[in-house]
């Protein structure tokens, strides 16, 4: 019984469907059925459940779906979820007012297009007919167009620029609030006037822009504009002609600001280029790269280097060309990096050959990475303090010889008179004492002529002489003792050479007393190079260089001291009375050594 009940259930439902079949028939046929299956616009034929009925080819070919997919699906499953709340709406209003208006937006699986649909009841067959037409198109067109007004709205409006609009004869017809602000006007009050009205100078210059902005469409410069309050504004403006609809529009920028700044930095540069070229000290900008920005007119005198060569360079390499050693350089900049500044002094050799003296400061990141050391030349000053000190302690060594010179003397002579009455009566066997006896005695008379030379001027007769023969006897003499120590001279005279002005014994005692030297700290023997050629700056330079053990560089300072030695035996008489000598023919001596691979003494002589 129960399974007859529901054979005749399920017969019923079948005859219902069959009755909804023939009604969709007969209204296909009263619609027409050309319309629904030629209609450009999509249709759907739901029923009272929101089903899906049937649909034209036009709607299938716009979402590019199956009608087996859509037919008895709900209108809920093509429509997104999150416009199901305005699907209902649409549906209440036709079921309320048998029709209804609206957007439809339709999910294809792959995106969503948007249709405008009409929907009413279709006869009294309980179903609803939709018609669709793609609006996606249209939609975006009309969002972009919001989107552009809105655009407009914040350039135009909102803008920092003052924008006008204006007509083919000059007049204002729209401006924005920067614009009112720019010209000291309300928006009223600028629709009443035109462009040129503000234009302090209508000059030559004025014409010609106005001219060039009609011949090219467009043109951006800057003139003075007079505002109605009295008040002058430097503006910078951009015209684009038929810009909007025929209009013209400008671009307004107060720029007045602007050349207040540029004015006053241009006078806070000039006046620091002032004391920067004015500074008697050397000043010398360098960036974070370690490269050479700038430098003043007392720098590069005093590096005698030219700025063009400068900058650009590496301070690395500009401070190694001048023989930095990279110890002291690392130790300068580290001192920078940790604490924001340095100072000091350092020896500089300049490309001249000239040793000299600096005093430095160095300041980190003054300004925009920019590092400044500023430095000057101690040379001077250093050489005259030296010669003070030098010229104090010759005084009292002067007034010492003075006093004991002739007091040693006198039994000097005495001894040496006895020793010679001696001489034919000393026996074979102490003749060797006799010997030394002799040898010391001739050295204290050496020592005591060396006092005399520091305790007086000497009566001394300069002539002008060629220093490359007065060298040349001077090798020649010393040439015996030199192989009897394994030492060999090479020599280098430069050819026509001009004259020297000095007195010939005196600089071969110099010459003696290195050359000395040069031999006795070279016990295992070895080369003595001797070089007389043409120095700078209208100078003879005489280098005399050994191969022995070398002078520590705390040590080179004090040489030609009194009584500083680098020997045993020796008394520093001899070096002094060298450097008094040089000094008295207006030269000077540079020593220059390494430990382990010898030194070398250069003398500078003037030429004449």
């Amino acid at each position: 019984m129960v399974i007859m009940n529901q054979e005749i259930r399920r017969l019923y439902a079948r005859i219902e469907t069959l009755e909804k079949e023939n009604n969709i028939l007969a209204n296909n046929n009263s619609l027409g059925y050309n319309l629904f299956s030629h209609s450009k616009d999509g249709i759907i034929i739901f029923d009272s459940e929101e089903k899906i009925v049937d649909v034209n080819p036009s709607f299938i070919e716009s979402i590019k779906m199956d009608k087996q997919q859509l037919i008895g699906n709900s209108l809920y499953e093509i429509v997104p979820e999150n416009r199901h709340f305005k699907l209902e709406k649409h549906i209440e209003l036709l079921r309320k007012n048998k029709s209804a208006r609206g957007i439809l937006p339709v999910y294809t699986g792959r995106s969503i297009i948007e249709f405008d649909f009409t929907a009413s009841i279709l006869n009294d067959s309980g179903l609803y007919m939709c018609l669709l037409r793609d609006v996606t198109s249209k939609r975006l067109l009309e969002r972009k167009v919001k989107k552009n007004e809105e655009l407009y709205a914040d350039l135009f409006i909102e803008a920092l620029d003052g924008i006008i609009f204006w007509g083919g004869g000059g007049e204002i017809i729209d401006a924005n609030e920067a614009a009112c602000r720019i010209f000291e006007c309300t928006h009223d009050e600028l629709l009443n006037k035109k462009i040129k009205d503000f234009v302090y100078e209508k000059s030559e210059r004025y014409k010609s822009i106005v001219k060039e902005m009609f011949v090219k469409g467009s043109i951006r410069d800057e003139l003075v504009f007079l505002m109605p309050n009295g008040q002058f504004k430097s503006l910078e403006f951009t015209v684009k002609l038929n810009s909007v609809e025929g209009y013209h529009m400008t671009i307004f920028r107060n720029v007045s600001e602007r050349h207040a700044m540029e004015k006053s930095l241009r006078e806070s540069e000039q006046k620091f280029r002032m004391i920067f070229e004015g500074a008697l000290e050397g000043i010398l900008l360098w960036n974070d790269q370690f490269q050479i920005v700038d430098i003043n007119q007392s720098g590069q005198r005093m590096l005698q280097m030219k700025k063009d060569d400068l900058i650009g360079a590496s301070l690395h390499s500009i401070l190694n060309d001048c023989n930095i050693t990279d110890d002291e350089l690392k130790e300068q900049l580290r001192n920078i990096h940790t604490d924001g500044q340095s100072d000091g002094n350092l020896s500089i050799t300049l490309k001249s050959g000239r040793k000299k003296f600096f005093e430095f400061s160095n300041k980190h990141n003054i300004f925009s990475n920019i590092s400044m050391s500023t430095f000057k030349d101690i040379t001077e000053k250093l050489e005259m303090e030296e010669q003070l000190r030098k010229s104090d302690t010759l005084n009292v060594i002067g007034e010492l010889a003075a006093g004991i010179a002739h007091e040693i003397r006198n039994p000097m002579t005495a001894l040496k008179g006895f020793i010679q009455l001696l001489e034919s009566s000393v026996k074979e066997d102490h003749t060797m004492y006799f010997n030394v006896i002799t040898t010391e005695l001739s050295r204290i008379d050496s020592i005591i002529n060396e006092f005399l030379i520091l305790a007086k001027p000497q009566a001394v007769k300069f002539i002008e002489k060629d220093i490359s023969q007065i060298m040349k006897e001077t090798v020649d003499l010393l040439s015996a003792q030199a192989v009897l120590h394994n030492v060999q001279f090479r020599t280098y005279y430069e050819q026509n050479l001009p004259k020297v002005f000095c007195e010939t014994n005196q600089m071969k005692k110099v010459f003696i007393n290195i050359i000395k030297n040069a031999i006795e700290v070279m016990p295992k023997g070895g080369y003595i190079t001797v070089s007389v050629q043409k120095g700078p700056g209208h100078k003879v330079h005489i280098t005399i260089r050994d191969e022995g053990t070398g002078i520590p560089a705390h040590k080179i300072k004090k040489l030609g001291e009194p009584f500083y030695t680098t020997k045993e035996r020796g008394t520093g008489l001899g070096l002094m009375v060298t450097y008094k000598i040089i000094e008295e023919h207006k030269g000077t001596i540079e020593v220059e050594s390494k430990l382990g691979k010898g030194t070398v003494f250069h003398i500078y002589l003037p030429l004449l």
